[in-house]
């Protein structure tokens, strides 16, 4: 296994094929899934014309069509009656899981809880611009919400706290979970206990497209939803982006990413360490950027050493030759500026001081600042959600926080004076836009009492 090195003009055009290679757009598809696809469908389909045929059969046929896709997909025979997963397993799966796994859960949630409290901005007074104008914004909760949890490769627990926690910060008083079942229809039990423990009672084990479709339309025993917030591979992804429109959804997003950002005073070790953390997710993308010769030799050394130690060896040895990469740059600034057209999901910065450089990094899902602020930490304890965009999407989103839950509504009200003020210049700007009726609205209102 090796992972390339790059240190001439063409590492700019090698960052930015492999951020469109693991874009959404990008679509990565693995043979295991077009052999799936064929053989379900008997023909070659591109993960957007699946999700299409797959929500419309849902969209028609409801419970049925969700039982008889979990089957073709190699999932378990369930009659729509066992789509959920009962609260009363649920409830033994926090039993039976260990009080030291239950401390962690609860840690990560309380620290993210605190997170989405203390960014939370509190209510504004109503502004009153003028005599007898108050204009208000009134933010309310969306009332359910779905969260979609792959649980193929890795069950990730993990992301139920991500989701959940804003979503109940910004309270949502109903949420659902949606997430792959082995061929016996077992969900695994850290899964369960996480939901439990955050007071969630509705799990289904209903994955892949099937499961987005069911939550976006709604079936006779999945109630549909109003938001779909979750990660997911590419036909996950091109579900998301099917349904859209009858449900929100949180972001389209690419598989994972990291990019370090490291100077002659890191440890070839932790970067070598940090890459492997993404590539094991396999597809991932894993960039270092570094002005040492000596750093990026003995980083690529490590990335093979280390590897062979990993439980997930064989896909993180194909990832990082597949999506690997370390760039030698002329200084810290050309870091900086590759970093930022990169824009990736997690950034690292392992340099001599790390602050020095934030002002003048923009793009990025999450930043982690020093040695000892490995990615992990994002990922499970720190607070801020880790869901977070990719693809080079941090250039327009943000990461996941309590605002995606909430809907932002206008509020206005004018007196009759405060109309009678306004109604000219109303009537001008609707004239000029020949919308003859607007005008009348307004004026209407006057005419009566010969004042208009």
């Amino acid at each position: 296994m090796s992972i390339s090195i790059v240190s001439d003009d063409t590492l700019p055009q090698r960052l930015a094929d492999l951020s469109e290679r693991l874009s959404a757009s990008g679509g990565v598809v693995t043979p295991a899934q077009r052999d799936m696809t064929r053989r379900v469908f008997g023909e070659d389909l591109s993960p957007q014309e699946v999700a299409a045929t797959i929500a419309a059969d849902i969209r028609d046929c409801g419970d049925a069509a969700v039982a008889d896709y979990l089957e073709r997909f190699d999932g378990p025979r369930l009659s729509p009656n066992a789509f959920r997963v009962p609260e009363n397993d649920l409830a033994r799966a926090h039993a039976v899981v260990s009080p030291e796994f239950l401390a962690a859960v609860k840690r990560s949630a309380e620290n993210a809880r605190l997170y989405q409290e203390h960014f939370r901005p509190a209510s504004l007074p109503a502004r009153e611009p003028g005599k007898g104008v108050r204009l208000d914004m009134r933010c309310r909760p969306l009332n359910r919400v779905g969260i979609y949890v792959p649980g193929g490769t890795a069950p990730l627990c993990s992301t139920v706290i991500m989701i959940a926690v804003p979503a109940q910060v910004a309270g949502v008083p109903q949420i659902a979970v949606a997430t792959p079942c082995g061929p016996k229809g077992q969900v695994a039990n850290a899964l369960l206990a996480t939901a439990w423990e955050l007071g969630i009672g509705e799990v289904y084990r209903v994955g892949g497209v099937p499961g987005i479709a069911a939550l976006a339309l709604g079936t006779e025993s999945i109630p549909r939803v109003d938001k779909i917030a979750g990660p997911g591979n590419t036909f996950v992804q091109a579900a998301k982006k099917e349904v859209y429109g009858a449900v929100d959804i949180d972001m389209i997003a690419g598989p994972s990413e990291i990019l370090v950002i490291a100077d002659e005073t890191a440890s070839a070790a932790f970067c070598a360490a940090d890459l492997l953390s993404q590539a094991e997710h396999d597809p991932g993308a894993s960039v270092l950027l570094t002005p040492s010769v000596e750093l990026a030799k003995a980083t690529a050394d490590e990335v093979d050493r280390q590897a062979a130690q990993l439980s997930r060896s064989d896909a993180a040895r194909q990832c990082i030759e597949q999506y690997g990469l370390i760039g030698v740059t002329k200084d810290l600034d050309e870091c900086v500026e590759l970093a930022n057209r990169f824009a990736p999901e997690h950034l690292e910065v392992m340099t001599q001081d790390p602050d020095a450089l934030l002002s003048d990094l923009r793009n990025y899902g999450t930043v982690f600042l020093g040695a000892y602020t490995p990615e992990p930490v994002g990922d499970y304890i720190a607070g801020p959600s880790h869901v977070l965009p990719t693809g080079g999407s941090a250039r327009f989103y943000s990461g996941l926080s309590f605002h995606d839950f909430l809907k932002r509504s206008s509020v206005i009200s004018y007196s009759r004076e405060a109309l009678a003020d306004a109604v000219d210049d109303i009537c001008r700007l609707a004239d000029a836009e020949g919308l003859d009726a607007h005008s009348r609205s307004a004026r209407i209102r006057f005419e009566a009492e010969g004042e208009a």
